[in-house]
């Protein structure tokens, strides 16, 4: 478990300082705030949430799918199917159910309070991609354990999903000015930046689009997608109208996002 949880941060970090390069170097758009004080409070919820996740959950997806093996549990390890058939279709049910997790969040108000948090950035950069409520992060990892047990993923897929939607959040979040024929290619595979973008509009008809974190089939299979913003991206808002103030851009105040009553 020691190289998993190696594996997982390893990759985060590498992934984390590609993006701040690459987002400072080729921006997208002009920070509204200093990205050093936005970098500093996303990435102390960030730590924070998993330190909380970390002492709640000793179970993790990936001990989950251990137990799983060893006991038989979930549709994969009773009919055992080719490895990389049960690997593959891991991939695709797990990054499915973000998508519909995602949806949930923001159809169901309850969930739609806590989600709320990670639209109330000013700014998107990479640093947005870790940017999830304590009380959201903890949901998250039940579902997956459920999932995990249900379905009897292999431990590798679970690994390499987890590392994947790491990877994919930070990249997708980043404020990052791709040349519009690679975007058009990568947006058949990947979601991208520019995609991503239009769901961090304060228009709640593009905020409700493109729920996708890792692929954009989801998005596009069912009706969800939205190519760009209507005022373009240069031209667009980027957060909530309710949520403004600056004490919801640092830690107290995001933390306090569920309970605030407006919206």
């Amino acid at each position: 478990m020691g190289t998993e949880a190696l594996l997982r941060s390893g990759s985060f970090l590498a992934v984390l300082l590609v993006m701040l390069a690459a987002e400072t170097i080729w921006p997208r758009r002009a920070p509204r705030k200093p990205k050093f004080a936005t970098f500093a409070n996303n990435i102390g919820i960030s730590v924070l949430s998993a330190g909380l996740v970390r002492l709640l959950f000793p179970v993790l997806p990936a001990t989950t799918a251990i137990v799983a093996a060893d006991r038989g549990w979930g549709l994969l390890n009773q009919l055992q199917p080719p490895y990389w058939i049960s690997f593959a279709v891991s991939l695709i049910v797990l990054d499915l159910a973000i998508y519909w997790q995602h949806v949930a969040f923001h159809r169901i108000r309850p969930l739609w309070r806590i989600h709320r948090m990670h639209h109330a950035d000013l700014d998107i950069d990479t640093s947005t991609g870790v940017r999830f409520h304590p009380i959201e992060i903890a949901a998250s990892m039940l579902l997956k354990c459920a999932l995990v047990a249900m379905l009897g993923a292999p431990f590798a897929a679970v690994v390499a999903f987890e590392v994947i939607l790491n990877a994919c959040s930070l990249f997708n979040h980043a404020n990052l000015r791709l040349p519009l024929r690679l975007d058009a290619v990568l947006r058949t595979l990947l979601v991208t930046p520019d995609m991503h973008r239009v769901h961090h509009s304060t228009d709640m008809r593009e905020a409700n689009r493109n729920y996708g974190f890792c692929v954009p089939w989801w998005d596009y299979l069912f009706a969800t997608y939205k190519a760009q913003p209507d005022d373009g991206h240069d031209g667009m808002t980027i957060g909530l109208n309710i949520l403004r103030n600056v004490r919801y851009s640092r830690l107290p105040g995001m933390l306090s996002v569920p309970f605030v009553t407006k919206g």
